[in-house]
């Protein structure tokens, strides 16, 4: 398979010197570590709760040193990893990964299959969904860090104003919602897309759709066929055509976050990560806010999607491997790791602690002293497991906004949009070695 570096040769002036900062921390793959041997594991992640994880795995093995170094954003992260991997030199012993990029850096031989190392053993320990994704061909190339099941997070106070009392659990009453929310004003509405891969995918997600195929280097594409495709593209057509949808407000934008202050965009369909982050974004809300179960297309055949979560995978050129799976063991599925990040308000990916009383029976007064995390666990059981990412939906996702993501905004039609992404991402495939049809 080619190399991705004609693909990611340019990349951010800071993700070239995190390359560079962290070129000597490996070299051959699969060297052996000796336990009394003073050993520093350089790990790339964008994530805070593992700088307590970090400390905590230090005490109990203080002949290793974790040096964590933050790009700033997944995205910058994933720069820096790409120059590094066409480099040939630089890359870190661990990376965090998400779960949409996982497969992309498996398939191209720069994350370790991690089976041998005792991984294959931990397919009941973790959510149906997140294990799915980080299994690949066969190898399980990272370990579930958190997860992202989709809810409705929904702002209670202003659905009650519009006439809507209860949450709507099927697509037709959201749609019945949206109607009612806009009526209070013209800048109220019940969700925002301006063209963003990571709504429209996750909404074909949602509608049961199954449109990228991959099986090892074999690829199949067919987007404009596919029936979750279809079913989004004319529920979503008929809510921006009737004004239902902001089509402006730019997600996680200064703007995005006013209107969720302010209550004129009254819900998000999102990941459970939300529940910690949204009154950073919506102070002003407080209270007012719930969380429900994903609306769905058809309510006799319950599909949910996973927005987001990571994983923690050891980079194929590691020759640190035994500490590195020590340390991602720590972080991913112990006990006290674990503990560590849900405390700091991380969605967790293991089933265990989503199934116990002491986190389903958490209130927070933000959402009303609602038991929130009863949803959000119920939320991570209905993921529809049968979704397959690209092996480059990095790219895929990068280059959405201007092909697919123009028929949010009236520069073209869902079809005509749609038919370019995919040529452009069967393109791609093929001139990165892949089989593409």
């Amino acid at each position: 398979m080619k190399s991705l570096k004609k693909a990611f040769a340019a990349g951010l002036a800071a993700a070239t010197m995190l390359s560079m900062a962290a070129c000597g921390s490996s070299s051959s793959a699969q060297g052996t570590d000796e336990s009394d041997e003073q050993i520093t594991l350089n790990v790339w992640a964008w994530e805070p709760t593992l700088t307590d994880v970090a400390e905590a795995f230090e005490e109990e093995n203080p002949n290793i040193t974790i040096e964590i170094t933050n790009a700033g954003t997944a995205d910058d992260q994933y720069k820096a990893l790409n120059n590094a991997i066409s480099a040939g030199n630089g890359a870190p012993d661990v990376a965090q990964v998400e779960y949409y990029a996982i497969s992309q850096y498996a398939l191209n031989g720069s994350l370790l299959d991690l089976s041998d190392l005792g991984a294959s053993e931990y397919d009941d320990f973790y959510t149906p969904g997140t294990w799915s994704s980080v299994n690949v061909n066969d190898g399980i190339y990272g370990l579930p860090m958190d997860s992202g099941p989709m809810a409705l997070f929904y702002n209670k106070a202003i659905f009650d104003q519009a006439g809507v009392t209860e949450p709507p659990t099927t697509m037709d009453e959201y749609y019945e919602a949206a109607k009612k929310i806009h009526a209070l004003g013209d800048d109220y509405y019940i969700t925002a897309d301006s063209g963003e891969a990571y709504v429209e995918e996750l909404m074909i997600w949602i509608a049961g759709g199954h449109p990228f195929k991959v099986d090892g280097e074999n690829i199949e594409i067919d987007l404009l066929n596919d029936s979750g495709y279809q079913t989004f593209k004319e529920y979503w057509q008929k809510m921006i055509d009737e004004g239902l949808i902001d089509t402006k407000t730019v997600r996680w934008s200064d703007e995005w976050s006013r209107s969720l202050n302010e209550g004129t965009l009254a819900s998000l369909t999102i990941g459970a990560w939300m529940a910690s982050m949204l009154d950073d974004n919506a102070p002003d809300q407080s209270g007012n806010w719930r969380v429900a179960a994903t609306p769905q297309f058809d309510a006799d055949n319950v599909s949910n999607a996973e927005d987001g979560g990571s994983t923690l995978g050891i980079m194929a050129s590691s020759d640190k491997v035994e500490a590195a799976w020590k340390f991602i063991d720590f972080a991913s599925h112990s006990d006290e790791g674990i503990k560590i990040r849900v405390d700091q308000g991380q969605f967790p990916a293991d089933k265990a602690t989503l199934a116990s009383d002491d986190f389903k029976n958490k209130t927070d007064a933000y959402f009303g002293d609602q038991k929130f995390n009863e949803v959000l666990s119920e939320a991570a059981d209905t993921v529809n497991t049968e979704w397959q990412f690209l092996p480059y939906d990095v790219y895929a996702r990068s280059i959405f906004g201007d092909s697919a993501g123009q028929a949010a905004v009236g520069g073209t039609t869902f079809d005509e949009g749609y038919q370019t992404w995919e040529d452009q991402l069967k393109q791609y495939g093929v001139d990165q070695g892949y089989t593409v049809q």
